[in-house]
């Protein structure tokens, strides 16, 4: 049901409303003058360096949504975390109301935590249409390479897509917006997901045919062919066409140079004293080198750029070892870095995290058993399992953390164990390799560059189509692709399954994924949740049936006062 308000002008959906949009109340005149010598919509995309700044535009929101803790720091750990899904639940809290610790209280068509997915959804799809509208209708003279209209065309609809799917993924069926708004509009209606699929393939296979190879890209970061066809064949997948997800996963798997990396390289600096190519991977620098022919999409940080931002992955996925206090004797366990004439308490190989994404035991141990000492994503060097005492003043100094050594009764079971030490992938930190903030090591954040796409991932989706496709032994060759660059043994056809492919999603993509995609497109989001989120206060967080769609945000159903938007179900409509 929606509610209404005493207002005089017809409202649209918040989502839509961007500084992009001007609507005058003025007269005809007005409304049909042509800015010259102001920057407004008509003009702004009618030169290369604008519509190259809407590009940037596009980038950069999508970083700072779903990248980055800026916007809103619950959304993206949930999002890019797995909060509340089988890898991971909120380990600083995991009694609260944050970060879905419980989803019955908490996924409410009134939590800020998803009105901002749809909000931020829908801000990014009408960047992107403007920006299409603005490309389509600019000045035939500024083309002196025709190819580039269609390449920035290309890039605008990959983010269309790429939001598409997200929106699709988790909410259903929600509106189709193909143009630009310049108006007031308060009539939006739920498009069919077959309709949104049909859109998605139409801009991906527009982006595939018209983006610049990976070499001609004009910058790090950009998109490019590759990034387009591995979307398509996650768009495939979710519709259920698994051969043609087949078809263009083969596109990025057989083409374009592309091949996992096997060997080390780049400038990884072996802090723990070993490494691997795994650890090269998502070291600093690496993700944007030539050499590195499994990078798909990378997305950008700058310590010393204006607008550079950095990634809150030591934050958002390390355990708070320096909240714990004191060692057996009394003196602080972690004495830290000396900087400005104290000891902090931060160590520099961990930076400052704050324990947000802690993971259950499934993604730290369970799936792990069977190569546990052959699996190099499982190596000390990629996992931190053992920690120290840290500090010449305690006798403890050097000896490994257990809460046994500490008097019976004086600890707290829970932030021992989901705050203050737990399992931490290393691919998210960046050890000794802090640009900023050294009174706190880093304060938790790095700049190293993040894959939002790469090879790896495109050969596991390729095997989940070969499973849809019941051939268990093309699935089979895919998955070993990843094992035995991991050194991990291969697994047997006979053995290849759903859960066995979303296993190995789990060791090579933990934090990588958006999980909570992956589960919902592969039906075994509450089978899972319920299976292995072991949130030691809200067993599986207390996942419910309807939970396996989100919310549509109360606030947008209410001020959609001239048209039908029906709530998911089970979410009360107030």
């Amino acid at each position: 049901m929606k509610k209404y308000f005493n207002i005089s002008s017809k409202l649209i959906l918040m989502a839509a409303i961007l500084p992009l949009i001007m609507i005058s109340s003025c007269s005809e005149e007005v409304l049909e003058e042509k800015p010259l010598d102001f920057l407004a919509p008509e003009n702004a995309y009618n030169s290369i360096p604008g519509i190259q700044q809407g590009i940037t535009g596009l980038h950069w929101t999508m970083r700072r949504v779903f990248y980055h803790d800026g916007g809103n720091q619950d959304a993206f750990a949930i999002m890019s975390g797995g909060l509340g899904t089988d890898i991971a639940y909120h380990g600083e809290n995991p009694g609260g109301n944050r970060k879905l610790v419980n989803y019955e209280a908490e996924m409410t068509s009134e939590n800020g935590q998803f009105t901002y997915f749809w909000n931020s959804a829908y801000e990014m799809i009408q960047r992107a249409n403007t920006l299409i509208d603005g490309i389509e209708n600019a000045d035939e003279e500024i083309w002196t390479d025709p190819q580039k209209k269609n390449e920035y065309l290309a890039e605008a609809m990959f983010f269309r897509a790429w939001t598409y799917y997200f929106l699709v993924s988790l909410y259903g069926d929600v509106p189709l917006v193909l143009e630009k708004i310049t108006s007031a509009k308060a009539d939006f209606v739920r498009t069919p997901k077959e309709e949104i699929f049909q859109a998605m393939e139409s801009d991906l296979k527009f982006a595939a045919d018209n983006l610049p190879l990976p070499q001609n890209m004009e910058a790090p970061g950009r998109i490019n062919q590759k990034a387009a066809w591995h979307k398509l064949s996650e768009v495939y997948l979710s519709w259920g066409k698994y051969q043609e997800a087949v078809n263009a996963a083969s596109k990025v798997i057989d083409g374009y140079g592309s091949a996992l990396m096997t060997e080390r390289f780049g400038s990884t600096v072996d802090v723990f004293g070993t490494g691997d190519v795994f650890l090269d991977l998502h070291a600093y620098g690496n993700q944007d080198l030539a050499e590195n022919s499994e990078a798909i999409w990378v997305i950008q940080y700058e310590p010393f750029v204006t607008g550079g931002l950095d990634f809150p992955g030591e934050r958002g996925w390390g355990p708070a070892y320096f909240r714990m206090g004191n060692a057996p004797d009394g003196k602080k366990a972690f004495r830290g870095e000396f900087v400005d004439g104290k000891y902090t308490g931060y160590l520099d190989i961990y930076g400052r995290p704050v324990a947000w994404i802690k993971p259950t035991n499934y993604a730290a141990n369970y799936i792990w058993q069977s190569d546990w000492d052959n699996d190099i994503r499982n190596a000390e060097h990629n996992i931190i399992r053992t920690f120290y005492f840290d500090n010449p003043e305690s006798e403890y100094h050097g000896q490994v953390i257990d809460f046994d050594l500490y008097p019976e009764g004086t600890r707290d079971a829970v932030k021992d164990t989901n705050q203050y030490i737990y399992p931490y992938f290393m691919k998210h930190a960046d050890p000794k390799n802090h640009f900023t903030n050294p009174a706190q090591s880093g304060g938790g954040r790095n700049h190293k560059e993040v894959y939002a796409m790469r090879l790896a991932e495109t050969y596991l989706i390729r095997a989940e189509a070969y499973i849809r496709l019941n051939q268990p032994d093309k699935a089979a060759e895919d998955i070993n692709a990843v094992r035995t660059r991991a050194n991990a043994t291969p697994v047997a056809a006979t053995d290849v399954d759903m859960d066995y492919l979303l296993d190995e999603r789990a060791r090579e993509l933990y934090g990588e994924e958006f999980r909570h995609i992956t589960l919902r497109r592969t039906g075994t989001f509450l089978e899972r949740v319920r299976q292995y989120c072991n949130n030691p206060i809200y067993p599986g967080c207390n996942v419910q049936d309807y939970n396996v769609l989100f919310p549509i945000p109360q606030s947008q159903i209410d001020l959609n006062i001239d048209g039908d938007m029906p709530q998911n179900p089970g979410y009360p409509s107030s």
